[in-house]
């Protein structure tokens, strides 16, 4: 057996270490019969062997990988009744290799993720399984726990809408079953505590990625972030969505029909519309009109910029983003549809004013722009794990980014029975409606014949054309759309029963096999009456599988082609799982969105000119191989995207983890007064130094400087002339002076607590503002390619800059918000923990400076100056030093 899938590889490049695995597989089925006779207690037992071998670094991870994962398989057989193929064991080694694992439709996946899972959870330092939605982490948390539980591990769930005190509990346990989301705003957030118990995420040691192209190609195009309202007035949309109508686009029909040019051009390709001369001009006219402004210079200004970024966002949305494709209203909620996986994005909004222009235009109500508390990349996230793989059933297409982006190789792993489904050709339509009227009368034979049918659409909108039409002609289906993701599991679970009719977005309830006769084991879970045997559901079920399979299996139409190859793979997939009967085609019109916006006008025209009449199609390898070049072009571009998304991050990244490492030591620390010394001596440098760089010491500037913002005295005789080492020691101490002397009238153990929510709340808020300059910096950066600059190289630099700014502001904010600590420690309290915002507005809050009256002791003046006994002491008494503050006061 395992020699004919080794010979599967043989012109691949790594044949190394498919030998090694070769080995692997034989030495696990050579101890099958070994764990076979142990008792369900001595498999258990294994777990806590194998765990304490590694933890005491007697054995390494892949030193007792065949142990135990033929301990999972025996495991297995006696709780699922199912043994892990051969093939199944070739995808847990790739898995715990760190590979990303390419394996077919219905190959077992779900079941393959429990021997790298188990594996690695031996360490105790937790797995997280991540899969892309709530019901398949809920599901697969579920249905694996009882394996895991039976061999002594726990098992914990995180997903959207838990309690901190389940998500705490989830992130203890063994494995960790989540989404993808949570478990990057999890990272968030456990960033922004303000107490260590507070945090839920362990380190991040072993992520195994269900769905990993979904996760880290088609979700990696935007960052996640946590964010609050802005201040800025939702009413200019409003304003600037009615004037939209008055402007057209320009084309090239409208440039022949008239002189003047249209007011803006539409680049769909690239998602982007831009404001001609005259487009300009007429914006201008239109906002004086509407009294939106009372005077405009030129748009483009400064001044102006932000009317201009309400005009190009509301364009975009009247003319690139449309309703029931790009997203669906609900509950008078703009609510965004993924455009590869069709599913709704609950927690995502659109960036840049862009969500809030949709709102105007489909006239809902208008949620505030955000401002950004914390964000990161789904890249940046996984890239924190120690270890991670992925598990897909389509990932060759995008092995060279898997591999660029996260060190990451592709491995396709054989089928465990011969695929026999039948890909035929694709059929090409002049126009939209011959195609459709194709499509039906492919569905209505199959009906016909009680073939299963899955129809897969890109958008809700093709989705419920086509149940229109079936509806009048009176043929039963059932529709999978983004509209109705609540019942995708059942749905596409029942697309195998026998005259079934399936249509459904591009999601195709990834994670749910279609079973040719239907899925029987739902049915056997909602057995109510116990007198209703199980074998008898299963009989039922045979006869309708064989039925199926006789009739050719699950049919797959699809009613267009995709932008990206994977995805229609995807759809394709659906199909001759574990060597079922099966077919697709692909019906395409010139038309289809793929065709009008990136194949060559002339190759249409071409196709136009051939005298076709109406309903013949044309049928040609030439055709197809245009239409996969086009998609890979596309595919080149969105990586692009994605990668030029990546090195922008990359840059913030490295800010983030200096900051959220500085985060963490403050956290962790008991003691700050260290750090906080140290930070003191830097502040007075820099002052000195650079603030004020004169060549002799100004002592009004600085004394004033010194005691409007942290309320110490450092006045000096103006007949004292100090070096600049021993001026900065002499400010030193007064402020370590104050410092000691605030902690003991406010007492050591409030002090402690107030001192360390002051230096986080600091560093937090002046994030934050870093955040947004950094962004608004990231939006005008490309600007710079105009003139020769590279756009990356001059945002890393300019980062840099502001970077540096903001550590020193955030020393100078702490400094002060810690040396003005009121003397009403239970009204300071409210402000630390409960009202953040409010702590860092002078005008909102305005500290009293506690002023002491009690003379300082300048016993330190021995220890650091070695001053004259006749020289003028530095208290300003006019006395000399030998009769003032030489002497001893302790």
């Amino acid at each position: 057996m395992f020699n004919k899938l080794l010979s599967y590889f043989l012109n691949r490049k790594d044949s190394e270490i498919f030998s090694k695995v070769e080995k692997i597989v034989d030495k696990i089925n050579n101890l099958e019969n070994i764990f076979s006779k142990l008792s369900d207690r001595e498999l258990k037992e294994n777990t806590f062997k194998y765990s304490g071998l590694v933890l005491s670094n007697k054995e390494t991870l892949d030193n007792i990988l065949p142990e135990a994962y033929a301990n999972v398989r025996e495991a297995s057989k006696r709780i699922f009744g199912m043994r892990h193929f051969d093939v199944q064991l070739l995808g847990g080694i790739f898995l715990n290799y760190k590979y990303v694992s390419e394996m077919k439709t219905g190959e077992g996946k779900t079941l393959t993720s429990t021997l790298p899972v188990y594996l690695n959870a031996l360490l105790k330092k937790g797995v997280h399984v991540v899969t892309i939605n709530d019901y398949l982490a809920k599901r697969d948390s579920e249905y694996n726990s009882d394996l895991f539980n039976f061999l002594g591990m726990t098992v914990g769930l995180n997903i959207s809408g838990m309690t901190f005190e389940q998500k705490k509990k989830s992130y203890l346990s063994d494995i960790t079953y989540g989404t993808n989301n949570e478990f990057v705003f999890d990272y968030l957030r456990d960033n922004m505590v303000f107490s260590i118990k507070k945090r839920v995420q362990r380190n991040l040691y072993y992520a195994l990625l269900d769905e990993v192209d979904s996760i880290l190609i088609d979700e990696a195009r935007t960052p996640l972030i946590i964010s609050e309202d802005s201040y800025y007035s939702t009413d200019l949309y409003i304003k600037i969505n009615n004037i939209i109508s008055c402007l057209n686009e320009e084309n090239k029909n409208f440039k022949l029909k008239n002189k003047k040019y249209g007011d803006f051009i539409v680049d769909r390709k690239i998602k982007h519309i831009y404001l001609t001369e005259n487009g300009i001009k007429k914006v201008e006219d239109l906002l004086l009109k509407n009294k939106i402004v009372d005077k405009v210079e030129y748009l483009y200004n400064s001044i102006n910029l932000k009317i201009m970024h309400y005009v190009i966002s509301a364009l975009k949305a009247h003319y690139l983003y449309f309703i029931n494709v790009d997203y669906i209203v609900k509950n008078n909620k703009i609510l965004i549809v993924d455009e590869l996986s069709g599913r709704i994005m609950f927690d995502r909004r659109w960036s840049d004013g862009l969500h809030q222009a949709i709102e105007a235009k489909e006239n809902v109500k208008i949620n505030k722009e955000v401002s950004v508390l914390a964000s990161v990349t789904f890249q940046n996230y996984f890239l924190l794990y120690k270890k991670i793989s992925g598990m897909t059933g389509t990932a060759l297409t995008e092995a060279s980014e898997f591999n660029i982006i996260y060190n990451l190789k592709t491995v396709s792993i054989p089928t465990n029975k011969l695929m026999i489904r039948k890909d035929l050709p694709d059929l090409i339509y002049l126009t939209e409606d011959e195609k459709i009227n194709a499509v039906i009368e492919d569905i209505k034979y199959r009906n016909k014949i009680k073939q299963p049918v899955l129809v897969g659409t890109i958008s809700i909108e093709k989705s419920e054309l086509i149940s229109s039409i079936l509806r009048r002609i009176g043929i039963k289906h059932n529709v999978l759309n983004a509209k109705f993701h609540s019942l995708e599991a059942e749905i596409i679970s029942n697309a195998g029963k026998l005259g079934s009719v399936t249509i459904a977005s591009n999601m195709a309830g990834r994670g749910t096999d279609i079973v040719l006769g239907g899925n029987y084991i739902n049915d056997i879970s909602s057995i109510k009456d116990k007198n209703i045997k199980v074998n008898y559901i299963k009989n039922n079920w045979l006869l309708e599988h064989n039925l199926v399979v006789k009739k050719g299996g699950l049919h797959v139409i699809g009613l267009e082609r995709h932008e990206s190859r994977r995805i229609d793979n995807q759809l394709i997939g659906r199909s001759g799982r574990q060597g079922d009967p099966g077919s697709s085609r692909f019906y395409i019109s010139l038309d289809d969105s793929l065709i009008k916006i990136f194949m060559s006008t002339k190759i249409v025209n071409l196709m136009r000119s051939m005298g076709m009449s109406y309903g013949e199609y044309i049928e040609h390898p030439w055709i197809n191989n245009l239409i996969e070049r086009a998609q890979k072009k596309i595919e080149n571009r969105n990586f692009d995207i994605r990668k030029q998304l990546l090195d922008y991050d990359n840059i913030i990244n490295e800010q983030r983890k200096i900051v959220y490492l500085q985060r963490n030591k403050i956290l962790f620390s008991r003691k700050l007064n260290l750090y906080i010394k140290k930070l003191i001596l830097e502040i007075i440098n820099y002052l000195i130094k650079f603030k004020y760089n004169i060549n002799y010491l100004n002592y009004i500037d600085i004394y004033n400087y010194i005691y409007n913002t942290f309320g110490v005295k450092v006045f000096l005789n103006k007949n004292i002339n100090l070096s600049h080492k021993k001026y900065i020691k002499f400010i030193f101490y007064r402020m370590i002076s104050f410092y000691k002397k605030k902690k003991y009238i406010l007492g050591k153990k409030i002090f402690n607590f107030l001192e360390k929510n002051i230096m986080l709340s600091t560093l937090d808020y002046v994030w934050r503002e870093y955040l947004f300059n950094i962004d608004n910096l990231k939006e005008g950066i490309s600007l710079r390619s105009y003139a020769q600059k590279d756009p990356i190289q001059e945002y890393k630099i300019e980062s840099y800059k502001m970077f540096c700014k903001m550590l020193l502001n955030f020393k100078f904010k702490f400094l002060k918000n810690l040396y003005n600590i009121p003397n009403n420690v239970k009204k300071l309290y409210s402000v630390v923990i409960f009202d953040g915002k409010n702590f860092f507005n002078d005008k909102i809050y305005n500290f009293n400076f506690l002023k002491f009256t009690d003379e300082v002791k300048y016993d330190f003046i021995n220890k650091f100056f070695k001053f004259n006994e006749n020289e003028l002491c530095l208290c300003n008494s006019g006395k000399i030093y030998k009769n003032c503050h030489n002497k001893k006061f302790f």
